[in-house]
C-alpha cells in the first residue's frame, strides 16, 4: 500500500486523536474511513447529478412530464400499498 503524507493542524489533528479514541480505533484507521466515507459521498453524488442531468435532457429533448400532484398521489398510494395507475408524461402547458 503506497504511503501518503498529509499535515494537518494541531487543532485538527487533537480532534481526530479524540473522535477515535471516542471511536475506539487508531487516528490512522479513522483517517482512512473519513476519507473513504468522503470518497463514497462524492461519488453518490456524482451519479445522483448524472441521473438528474440524463432525466432534465429527456424533459427538454421531449417535452414531457408529469405534474407533481399526480406523481405524489401515485407515490402516496404505492407507499400505502395500493395498487395505482403509474402517470403517463405529457407536453407542459405553455
Amino acid at each position: 500500500m503506497p504511503t501518503t503524507t498529509i499535515r494537518l493542524p494541531d487543532d485538527l489533528k487533537a480532534r481526530v486523536a479524540a473522535a477515535a479514541k471516542h471511536a475506539g480505533t487508531t487516528a490512522h484507521a479513522f483517517i482512512l474511513e473519513a476519507i473513504a466515507e468522503k470518497a463514497g459521498q462524492a461519488e453518490l453524488r456524482a451519479d445522483f447529478d448524472a441521473v438528474a442531468e440524463a432525466r432534465y435532457a429527456r424533459i427538454a429533448a421531449t417535452g414531457k412530464t408529469i405534474p407533481w400532484a399526480e406523481m405524489r398521489g401515485y407515490l402516496e398510494a404505492r407507499m400505502d400499498g395500493k395498487t395505482a395507475k403509474r402517470p403517463v408524461g405529457r407536453k407542459l402547458a405553455g
